[in-house]
């Protein structure tokens, strides 16, 4: 039990601890050319398989794909081999690997508005790539792969490491200040040689801003962290000016270079929004998913994080959740499967066999002690099919209240299988552009949005409106459909 304790502080240390900084390369360590290419070769399917995979529409990655080429056109390293990636990722990120691999998810694609913020992103990663900083970013990450953490992965149980390390997602070293300023230099003058509006990059930069503090208003009170890509990419009003700045020094006077905005909407037309038919949908306080035939309902105040080998619920006084899927190698009890596989080196307490909505259970307790004091980890496994178990893991630092207890409980107790008519209902959300006619408004268009809350902050920003723009009749505008 020490052994448990002693990982589950190490790993809490590690969840809390790391952050944008870290030791510099020493020169001595810096890798070649060719020892990058084989290095990104290496992570790239890493990569792929942490993000939930490619998306694999041709209208949206081909599209990418040739902006990227256009911006690499335009760099110093024209020769050098680049492969643009689409992430099927709702979350908001870019990131390059040394070796020229440059990736985007659906989800930042999702929040640019114009072909020239699109080229303004993949050419601020090209220019990492270009500068080297994904290089020297990698000599940072010894003893890690490159896109994150591996604590905790020769040593002791998983269980803890799995919950504490909130599905597993990798963690992306970051730049510092001044690698984000030569790259956002780079990636002007870039978009200068291409053609591009240069004034796009500033425009994005605070559209990022913009994102952010949606996401801290609709996560408040959660102790959410900052999203995917400013917490590898310093958040700054700074960087918005001296953007802006590189801008006017390029020569090109303001407005005078189109933004491409109806070439970029026709390209995203369709696309999907948010969570795939493939890991599953998050709505509100309920997670569903379609093709594994499952859904679950979180207690109240209780936000879900949707990773592609794992749900997470964060709530109230630092309660977390976490559910995932695991084989079932052979005909076995719940109880038997708890004790003897999941758990075969915890000291479980309580242990006892359940029935959930028809399907058998079994579940038991364990302490372990944390900084703060002990903690309670509930681990519940429910056969959900002769070859697959459902497990949850439920972390409570604290002695939770009788209502919370009860919620808790309903939580469990709400997993169930969907039927395949059920199933065939839910779909996942798209992308449409759509005109805007005379009389339209901002608070209008932003009821048409399949959204309970922040309707009208959730339009704005996924269409880089300010508070003091308006619709005019004839621009496009990006809606959320079913």
């Amino acid at each position: 039990m020490k052994h448990i304790q002693k990982l589950f502080r190490l790993l809490m240390g590690a969840a809390i601890g790391i952050s944008a900084g870290g030791v510099a390369p020493s020169s001595a360590q810096f890798i070649t050319k060719s020892q990058e290419s084989a290095i990104g070769a290496e992570e790239h399917p890493k990569i792929i398989k942490q993000y939930g995979g490619v998306y694999d529409e041709a209208q949206v990655s081909g599209y990418v794909a040739a902006v990227g080429g256009r911006i690499v056109a335009n760099s110093e390293i024209p020769g050098v081999p680049f492969h643009f990636t689409v992430l099927d990722s709702p979350i908001v990120n870019a990131f390059a690997l040394p070796g020229g691999y440059v990736y985007v998810t659906r989800g930042l694609i999702a929040l640019a508005n114009s072909e020239a913020e699109l080229a303004s992103v993949l050419a601020h990663e090209v220019g990492h790539v270009a500068a080297r900083h994904t290089a020297q970013r990698y000599n940072r990450s010894v003893g890690m792969s490159l896109g994150g953490a591996i604590l905790g992965a020769l040593i002791g149980n998983q269980i803890v490491n799995n919950l504490v390390q909130q599905g597993g997602q990798l963690y992306l070293l970051s730049y510092s200040r001044d690698q984000e300023y030569e790259a956002d230099q780079l990636g002007v003058r870039y978009l200068v040689r291409a053609g591009y509006d240069p004034y796009a990059e500033a425009d994005f930069l605070q559209s990022m801003e913009a994102h952010d503090a949606l996401e801290s208003a609709l996560n408040r009170d959660k102790n959410n962290s900052p999203g995917e890509f400013l917490s590898s990419h310093p958040r700054t009003a700074k960087r918005v000016v001296e953007a802006i700045d590189s801008a006017r020094q390029s020569g090109v006077p303001v407005r005078t270079r189109p933004r491409l905005r109806d070439e970029f909407l026709n390209s995203i037309d369709g696309m999907v929004y948010g969570d795939s038919s493939e890991h599953g949908f998050v709505r509100d306080r309920n997670f569903i998913h379609p093709k594994m035939r499952f859904a679950f309902t979180v207690p109240p105040g209780f936000k879900i994080t949707n990773a592609p080998d794992a749900v997470v619920a964060q709530g109230p006084d630092e309660i977390k959740i976490k559910f995932d899927m695991a084989p079932l190698k052979s005909a076995m009890s719940m109880p038997v499967y708890l004790t003897s596989v999941w758990a075969n080196d915890v000291r479980l307490r309580n242990p006892e066999g359940l029935v959930i909505n028809g399907m058998q259970a079994a579940t038991a307790e364990t302490t372990i002690a944390t900084r703060s004091g002990n903690a309670s980890i509930r681990l519940i496994a429910i056969g959900f099919a002769p070859d697959t178990v459902a497990r949850i893991m439920i972390l409570t630092p604290n002695q939770p209240g009788a209502q919370m207890r009860a919620e808790l409980q309903r939580f469990t107790y709400s997993f169930r299988a969907l039927s395949p008519q059920e199933a065939s209902k839910i779909r996942p959300l798209h992308i449409k552009p759509i005109p805007v006619k005379s009389g339209d408004s901002i608070a209008g268009m932003a009821q048409r949005m399949p959204f309970s809350d922040y309707r009208e902050p959730r339009f704005r920003v996924l269409n880089g409106l300010r508070e003091k723009d308006n619709l005019s009749p004839g621009m496009r505008v990006k809606i959320i459909t079913e």
